[in-house]
């Protein structure tokens, strides 16, 4: 699953918001965010320890962020398959995905966020499509941008753009920087088996658990340049923290 919230207003002090809900099986061991990669001088994610990448990616040097998302299509073939979690870190770093074989990869839909515009990079397998997007607030799942259909896409799209933005990069606690957009991707306090829950725990016929295991913040703008807040446990909004984003 997964989801990408991102609203855009270039007017404001702070153009871009960005909020990332990693979902996952719980029994694949990951790490908090940090600078984790030496091919990737600066760049601050969270690590899947199993394959080595990460879902979100933030460059504070450039003010950059990629987030990834699976998506559907036609999977690559087993003999060539890629881990798809050294994408964000390729975006973040060059804000393009030019000379890769994209063949090797399952599907995915790619987040590229900077103070120069959000693209979205969809592959099906098959085929690679790039979309500018625009002013206002953009959800993406598994299935594509702004998917109606899907219950957590209809019920937190228009809660995330009622709710106010910061008005400037400022120090300070999650909930007093980010206010509503924090309770919003913390789950709003819906029940974690409520249809258009955007936080979720399932357990599957086999006794394995799927569930959302991590939230980012990332906020793009002026005059600190970035800011990127973590969320370790989804079901406990107290473990909010702000990342620094200095540490690459």
């Amino acid at each position: 699953m997964c989801t990408v919230i991102v609203s855009i207003d270039p007017e404001s002090a702070v153009p871009v918001l960005l909020a990332g809900v990693r979902d996952e099986f719980v029994a694949r061991p990951w790490m908090g965010p940090d600078a984790y990669w030496p091919d990737h001088p600066g760049i601050v994610g969270g690590r899947d320890l199993q394959a080595g990448g990460t879902w979100l990616a933030v460059n504070p040097a450039i003010r950059r962020v990629a987030a990834l998302l699976n998506a559907h299509g036609v999977p690559a073939p087993e003999d060539v398959r890629r881990s798809r979690g050294d994408l964000p870190l390729r975006a973040a770093a060059e804000g393009e995905l030019a000379h890769l074989d994209l063949t090797v990869y399952d599907p995915f839909h790619l987040v590229v966020a900077g103070l120069d515009g959000v693209r979205l990079w969809s592959w099906n397998g098959e085929r690679l499509t790039e979309e500018k997007l625009r002013r206002g607030t953009h959800v993406i799942v598994n299935s594509g941008l702004n998917d109606e259909e899907i219950p957590r896409v209809a019920r937190f799209r228009p809660l995330f753009e009622a709710a106010p933005r910061p008005s400037r990069l400022e120090l300070g606690s999650t909930r007093s920087f980010w206010g509503r957009w924090a309770r919003l991707a913390a789950g709003d306090g819906l029940a974690l088996d409520d249809p258009g829950a955007l936080i979720f725990r399932h357990v599957l016929p086999d006794g394995r658990i799927f569930a959302s295991l991590s939230v980012g913040l990332v906020a793009l703008g002026e005059p600190r340049g970035m800011r990127y807040d973590f969320l370790p446990q989804p079901e406990d909004p107290a473990t909010w923290y702000e990342v620094d984003v200095r540490r690459g």
